[in-house]
């Protein structure tokens, strides 16, 4: 079986060591890892993955043994299995390029998610969602509803086991409450233009503005509005000869490969929250 472990703690002597010790005597046998120390924040991540014996434990098994070590260590860790498809749920409004893309890639086996579900404020997509046999949920959302949509939102997020929720262009702006349940499982996508050119039309705006680069950006959701935690980034050239349609074509392009980035390594536990920062083992 192969696993995954990740960990992050205070930054101290000896942590490499009583982890590599610790799946010696376990008879684990490491394939990969990688690590970082932090000097701004005095905190140490670390992402190994290793085989063990056939028959051997489990994570839950293994993850109880190794309690002693991120007791004494302070550790905050988690041990997964490599290659398990993550129960994904994707959210989405009437904009269904990232959600196109998303479907394609997993349909593929280029994503290790198994997508449950699929939610959305609108019916656009629900014959596209139809098509890869995937359950098709319309919540419609006012302001005077949000608060009950939500909830029936989260009712379904649960039903499906979900452990990543996707927002694939869903335009609506999440409860402090609804991002307290999604907190550090749910990865939204705009273009980076923000703070620049907030609101309708944006690819107008750039436009008017004779932008040189657009680009997107993949974050974890928090409670502030497109300021959590940063995934990753792409950007893309623009020039005087694009009109705006030019531009939004470019644009979600580069939001496509950008979302499907951040995707793909949050799956594989590749990411470790540091603050208000991120720590990717690429």
């Amino acid at each position: 079986m192969s696993l995954i472990l990740t960990l992050s703690c205070p930054d101290r002597p000896g942590i490499v060591q009583a982890v590599t010790t610790f799946l010696l005597e376990e008879g684990a046998n490491i394939v990969e890892a990688a690590q970082f120390n932090d000097i701004d924040t005095g905190l140490f991540f670390m992402r190994t993955r290793f085989e063990l014996l056939e028959g051997g434990a489990g994570p839950e098994g293994i993850s109880e043994r190794f309690e002693p070590v991120r007791h004494r260590l302070s550790m905050q860790s988690r041990f997964s299995v490599c290659d398990a498809r993550i129960p994904t749920v994707l959210m989405v409004s009437q904009a269904g390029h990232c959600l196109n893309d998303l479907l394609f890639r997993w349909k593929s086996d280029l994503l290790p998610i198994d997508i449950k579900a699929v939610i959305s404020n609108h019916t656009a997509f629900e014959s596209l969602v139809g098509s890869y046999g995937i359950p098709f949920h319309r919540v419609p959302i006012t302001a005077a509803t949000r608060s009950d949509a939500e909830a029936r939102q989260l009712e379904l997020i649960e039903a499906a086991g979900a452990e990543l929720v996707v927002l694939a262009r869903y335009m609506q702006i999440l409860s402090d409450p609804m991002c307290r349940a999604l907190s550090g499982r749910a990865i939204n996508i705009h273009h980076s233009f923000l703070p620049s050119f907030k609101g309708a039309r944006p690819y107008y705006q750039a436009h008017d503005r004779g932008v040189k680069l657009i680009g997107a950006t993949a974050h974890y959701v928090t409670a502030d509005l497109d300021e959590g935690p940063i995934i990753e980034q792409d950007v893309a050239r623009a020039d005087h000869a694009m009109d705006p349609a030019t531009l939004t074509a470019l644009g979600r392009d580069v939001e496509c490969v950008v979302l499907a980035r951040a995707v793909k390594w949050h799956a594989e536990h590749r990411i470790l929250l540091n603050g208000q920062r991120t720590v990717i083992f690429r």
